[in-house]
């Protein structure tokens, strides 16, 4: 081997550098949603089409330009009141519920939201409004020229100018390049390890929204458009869907999350006369929102139970889960049934008494 190509082979080949993993610092996860969407991590949202996606995160963008909790925060008095009615085996449900509204924003930040679908005069900004948004603090990165992708420069640029705490790609195969082919995993893992990269250098969080396949009788987890190292990269991947027989109703599912124990699925409710509203937990899984099944039957069964239980007056909240526990009705379906008829709970004595709106 000659001199030159020995100074070739020394360019190219990498020098071996090992790290101890003694020396790691442990660093402590910082979350814009617990356990939905980390910062600096990426996070795929994903559903069919007209299923809520843009409009839900679109919310999520208005309060935090506003510097509002994301959730609806439940008051103090309520919440104490709660704890003292509800039975110790939903605790656990209780304090998740808390951690899930434990949000980092304090204060108004700068998000950067670019879509490759939508107008945005005609069709994102009415959107913002409507959700109370400070448009002021959403900044789009204006691609007319030349297209942006995920491995633009431009990308970096305009987190380091804005200073956003949140980056949202919609869609994803929007964002890909001419010349990548979303089914190819070799193209693919690039383009996410570079968006990764970026979301962790930065501390924002990256949402990348997309549609689902037409593979009705997968796994949620394959359910995604393209290779499977989309969902590989992020850090929590999301669903949503629609609830069968409950059309104006939509889920946020977890079908992944690294960094957290999976997050209880949460319902929002979406109609022309009342827009958007959060409805809170539901009893569902990914997988049974997207085959049809589960939480509409679940909780007609539900309602349907104490409607009948309480018909002749009030019973105490012990006898009614136990009756409940017999007829195959989950604790959380039960509680969330109780929430939505608007069931009093009254304490007399030590016991607690549910009884029916007068």
């Amino acid at each position: 081997m000659n001199e030159k190509n020995k100074i070739e082979n020394c360019r190219i080949e990498p020098k071996l550098k090992l790290i101890n993993m003694d020396s790691v610092e442990v660093e402590q996860v910082e979350w814009l949603l617990y356990p939905f969407i980390p910062y600096g991590k990426v996070t795929i949202i994903q559903g069919d089409p007209g299923e809520g996606k843009t409009t839900m995160v679109l919310q999520i963008i208005a309060k935090l330009t506003r510097g509002e909790p994301i959730l609806p925060v439940t008051d103090k008095t309520k919440t104490k009141e709660k704890r003292s009615d509800e039975v110790d085996s939903e605790n656990e449900d209780l304090d998740a519920e808390d951690n899930m509204q434990e949000q980092s924003s304090v204060s108004p930040v700068n998000v950067i939201y670019q879509t490759a679908e939508d107008g945005l005069g005609d069709t994102i900004k009415p959107r913002l409004l409507a959700a109370g948004a400070d448009c002021s603090k959403v900044l789009v990165i204006d691609d007319s020229d030349q297209p942006l992708t995920m491995a633009d420069v431009r990308l970096e640029e305009a987190i380091v100018q804005t200073k956003a705490k949140m980056v949202v790609l919609d869609p994803i195969q929007g964002f890909l390049g001419a010349d990548v082919d979303m089914h190819r995993a070799n193209e693919i893992r690039p383009l996410m390890k570079r968006i990764a990269v970026l979301s962790e250098k930065y501390h924002c969080a990256v949402i990348l929204i997309g549609h689902m396949n037409k593979n009705s009788n997968g796994k949620s987890s394959y359910r995604g458009l393209g290779s499977i190292d989309f969902q590989a990269a992020a850090r929590s991947v999301l669903i949503v869907g629609r609830v069968k027989d409950e059309p104006e109703v939509r889920v946020v599912c977890h079908t992944k999350s690294s960094l957290a124990p999976e997050g209880t699925s949460i319902a929002f409710r979406l109609d022309k006369n009342n827009g958007f509203e959060w409805i809170g937990e539901y009893d569902i899984s990914a997988d049974e929102l997207l085959n049809g099944d589960g939480r509409g039957q679940k909780s007609r069964k539900a309602k349907e139970f104490l409607l009948e239980i309480l018909a002749n007056g009030g019973m105490t909240q012990k006898k009614i889960a136990e009756e409940a526990e017999a007829r195959g009705i989950k604790s959380k379906t039960l509680w969330n049934a109780k929430r939505e008829l608007e069931i009093d709970s009254v304490k007399r004595g030590k016991q607690w008494y549910w009884m029916l709106p007068e």
